[in-house]
């Protein structure tokens, strides 16, 4: 079979183009590297250096004739999108408006969506369903949502096939601590630094950390399972920052220097998002604990990786 990867050269798209490969798929690479980086890319994987919203990308596409298309390139930095909102919606909406154009183009098998937890917004609950209100607080979880709209018009209208999984927070090797980076990312690239750790607030905002290595393997399901569908990709484990700092401290094995600071424009208190529809629809369950996926990456980190 053969596969297109948007953003394959980045963090999670370059873990996704790996295990395609070694499930013996032909994979094309688009990605303009404003987040990727030449070292992640796989060298069997086919590289074009392109930006998503441009008329060669959806020649490539076109010219190839995927049976799938991973679409996880985007503009995924929340102060970026606040700040530069025309820019966010450029690539997140159009972008993904062109691509999903050469999909139904090229009679693509299916196109599979990376969206986010950010779609929900600051939405009071426990655990969040994929049935609950969407309320973004961010322009990036704003154009994500608008982006899945998207995809369900482009099916409603020319039947293109299509899953959508919205990601909790992603972390594991190869993540930047710039741009998009996470705070898993940006927290080890401090610890190498012998930098203190930066909390925002008091740190007891929570997160659904999920490791990039089981997000690989919710794409992989959902070649074959969960068509028209929304899935949320998580743990359905919360862990605060202050946790998080805990576990890095007994990993790093002496004690890191904290401050606080103040909160973000457009940071989500609490996000925890429930995954048995996942579980139940798709075949896929996550395998790393946030222990497990936390000492692999500072294993990375702090080797030769970053």
């Amino acid at each position: 079979m053969k596969a297109v990867v948007t953003g394959g050269a980045g963090f999670i798209g370059s873990h996704l183009v790996d295990e395609l490969i070694k499930n013996y798929f032909e994979v094309h690479i688009i990605d303009n590297l404003s987040a990727g980086g030449i070292k992640n890319i796989h060298p069997m994987a086919i590289f074009h250096e392109i930006d998503i919203r441009s008329k060669d990308a959806k020649e490539i596409i076109n010219r190839e004739r995927p049976d799938i298309v991973f679409h996880l390139a985007a503009q995924a930095d929340v102060g970026i999108s606040i700040r530069y909102p025309n820019l966010d919606a450029g690539v997140n909406i159009n972008g993904t408006i062109n691509i999903l154009e050469a999909c139904r183009e090229s009679d693509v098998k299916k196109v599979i969506f990376a969206s986010t937890s950010a779609v929900y917004g600051d939405f009071r609950t426990d655990q969040l369903l994929e049935s609950d209100p969407t309320v973004p607080i961010s322009f990036y979880g704003l154009s994500k949502l608008s982006a899945e709209s998207y995809f369900h018009l482009f099916h409603h209208l020319y039947g293109l096939s299509f899953t959508i999984l919205r990601y909790g927070n992603v972390y594991g090797p190869r993540q930047s601590a710039k741009g998009e980076g996470g705070v898993v990312a940006v927290f080890l690239d401090r610890i190498k630094n012998g930098e203190p750790l930066m909390i925002y607030g008091d740190g007891e905002q929570t997160r659904d950390f999920i490791y990039v290595k089981d997000i690989v393997q919710a794409n992989m399901a959902a070649i074959d399972n969960g068509h028209q569908d929304i899935f949320n990709i998580s743990t359905a484990k919360t862990t605060s920052i202050n946790q998080l700092v805990s576990y890095l401290n007994k990993i790093h094995g002496s004690a890191i220097d904290s401050k606080n600071t103040s909160g973000r424009i457009g940071d989500i208190k609490h996000s925890c998002l429930n995954n048995q529809k996942a579980i139940q629809k798709l075949g896929w369950r996550p395998v790393f604990n946030i222990y497990q996926g936390l000492e692999d990456t500072y294993k990375y980190i702090m080797g030769s990786g970053s």
